[in-house]
């Protein structure tokens, strides 16, 4: 690959475009507002300065990574693009705007890939231009440093699209794991219904948010507890991919945990907005129950 475009300039879609541009890969970042992209530009700018700083990478590697990053809020530059990653929200009917907008410029032998964590990359590829070159590529939060990306076919991907994929993740320094096109493939499949029963225990007084995540770091050796897990995820996306494995396989084992959809519905979305399960107002995290 030599250029890869970006389509949504959040979290994921900002780290993505980091990484393809530190690999030397040029990176179109797009979004529907241009000031939101440059935005995002900017913050990858500090990102790798801080790398600077932290002595990881040489102010000339710092400043060719940024360089190879354009911004834009049309998709026309996607014309040039080998490759185009969707990394919008996790709601099918945006996703499926953009594939058939982008599928307008796309060139004939470019590949289109959604960054989904959980919807069936088959049900999507309908309002692909060519599912042969559709596939999803599912990257994990901070994707500059995270290593493992899943590279899930759909039913009519072709293996020419797979190899494709599967090359670009290894250029960019990525170890790959292959999902079957199942609702949530492999990680989230396992991850997310954990981070919903964590929500299940708080909510029925089981165990305090500090207790739940103090039990799960020390007595299964996990790094953050599963409440905090979801803090760092965004309660939103953690509610969206519980919703697509409950639709998706009618099973009640996926029902949304009631504290979970309700602290979404107050905006409590975790670090990003400033309050989930923890309150990031001060100096330190603090339990919010």
């Amino acid at each position: 690959m030599q250029k890869v475009a970006v389509i949504g300039a959040g979290l994921m879609g900002t780290g993505i475009a980091q990484t393809v541009a530190q690999a030397g890969i040029d990176a179109i970042l797009c979004d529907v507002d241009i000031a939101i992209a440059d935005k995002a530009r900017a913050k990858i700018e500090k990102q790798l300065g801080r790398m600077v700083e932290k002595e990881k990478i040489s102010a000339a590697d710092a400043e060719a990574a940024l360089a190879r990053i354009v911004t834009t809020a049309d998709y026309a530059p996607m014309a040039e693009a080998d490759m185009v990653i969707e990394a919008a929200t996790e709601r099918e009917e945006i996703k499926r705007k953009i594939f058939a907008s982008v599928g307008e410029v796309l060139r004939a032998d470019a590949v289109l890939a959604s960054n989904t964590s959980s919807i069936p990359i088959t049900r999507m590829a309908a309002a692909s231009p060519d599912p042969a070159r559709f596939v999803g590529v599912h990257f994990f939060n901070p994707v500059p440093v995270m290593k493992l990306v899943e590279v899930i076919p759909g039913l009519a991907t072709s293996a020419e699209t797979v190899a494709k994929v599967k090359a670009f993740a290894v250029q960019i320094g990525k170890t790959v794991v292959e999902a079957g096109d199942e609702p949530g493939f492999i990680v989230n499949r396992i991850l997310v219904p954990m981070l919903n029963e964590a929500a299940f225990v708080l909510g029925q007084g089981t165990g305090s948010v500090a207790d739940i995540d103090q039990g799960c770091r020390l007595g299964l050796s996990h790094p953050m507890g599963p409440l905090e897990l979801a803090d760092f995820i965004g309660l939103d996306t953690c509610l969206e991919i519980v919703n697509v494995l409950f639709e998706s396989t009618g099973d009640p084992k996926y029902r949304p945990a009631p504290i979970l959809r309700k602290y979404v519905e107050a905006g409590w979305l975790g670090r990003k907005s400033g309050r989930g399960f923890y309150d990031y107002s001060g100096p330190e995290p603090v339990p919010t129950r």
